[in-house]
């Protein structure tokens, strides 16, 4: 198995976690392939999200096409440890999410035919966290 996705390296450690208010600022048109997984609502989309995604989409096209990932997990989300009384600062980073926001392009595909993108894409929103829409370059 891949290891999952996450930055090599950060500036800071633990970051606040902030508001999804509002569309996303660009990424909202394909820039590369013939399909795209088009986010509907806002939402963190964890490493494991995006890589289960992946795979099921590189499996269904049998390594026909190629897939673009225009998401990166960048934010650290943090958790503190079950039963720990409160205060005592920030827990300790768990994983890495990416911050979707709705309009937002987050797996484009190509070279394959319309039924089989179509479906691919499908198996793919299946895996993730948000409502998704199928959008085509046509």
């Amino acid at each position: 198995m891949s290891p999952m996705l996450m930055p090599k390296r950060v500036k800071h450690r633990k970051v606040h976690r902030g508001r999804m208010k509002g569309t996303s600022k660009g990424g909202t048109r394909l820039g590369f392939g013939e399909y795209g997984l088009q986010a509907l609502e806002p939402g963190w989309l964890s490493s494991r999200e995006i890589e289960a995604a992946r795979v099921a989409l590189t499996r269904f096209i049998k390594r026909g096409g190629k897939v673009w990932i225009n998401v990166f997990p960048h934010k650290p989300v943090t958790k503190k440890p079950a039963e720990t009384r409160m205060g005592g600062g920030k827990g300790a980073p768990e994983n890495w999410v990416a911050v979707v926001k709705p309009g937002k392009i987050m797996f484009e595909l190509s070279g394959v035919e319309p039924g089989i993108a179509k479906e691919a894409i499908k198996r793919a929103s299946n895996k993730l966290s948000i409502k998704t829409k199928f959008v085509s370059g046509d």
